[in-house]
């Protein structure tokens, strides 16, 4: 098998495991596929290791977040918040050039909140389709993510009545 294949699988099996981190909500597995400045060779004594080698990321219809304080903050809110989550990845490419990967693929996602009140079951789900951006870096320990980009996927709603003419 070439290393540019065995790559290329190291990477999909990288990018598997951050969706299942958030569905199953293991914070623990989730900040340990993010960077940390020691995967750069950033000695912490002498750098702030929230600025060192920054990572990023933008969840849709927020801003971007960069560091890891700021951006695993995120998802233990998200995680806090999110009584369920599924995530369908579609349309998932995968490029290797050396150390950095890029994976694209389409989030269709099926959440869940809080239980209403006085109530066992889940709140109402809901669907939505995300298109996204994942950068991974290779570290002693694997390929870590360095940077999250997901953007909503708009659609035309069931109101629009395909006229193309302003109101």
């Amino acid at each position: 098998m070439s290393t540019a294949h065995t790559d290329v699988e190291q990477v999909e099996l990288a990018n598997t495991a951050f969706y299942e981190a958030m569905e199953q909500g293991d914070f623990d597995t989730l900040s340990s596929l993010w960077l940390t400045p020691a995967d750069l060779g950033v000695d912490e004594e002498y750098h702030d290791p929230a600025d060192a080698g920054v990572i990023s990321c933008v969840h849709p219809g927020w801003p971007v977040l960069t560091g890891r304080g700021e951006v695993l903050r995120s998802y233990a809110l998200i995680m806090a918040n999110t009584e369920y989550i599924q995530f369908f990845l579609t349309d998932v490419h995968v490029s290797v050039t050396g150390d950095t990967a890029l994976v694209t693929c389409t989030e269709n996602i099926l959440s869940g909140g809080p239980a209403p009140d006085g109530s066992d079951e889940l709140g109402p789900l809901v669907g939505q389709l995300v298109v996204a951006t994942n950068v991974f870096r290779r570290t002693a320990d694997g390929w870590k993510l360095w940077s999250h980009h997901g953007s909503p996927v708009l659609t035309e709603s069931d109101d629009d009545d395909g006229d193309d003419t302003p109101s």
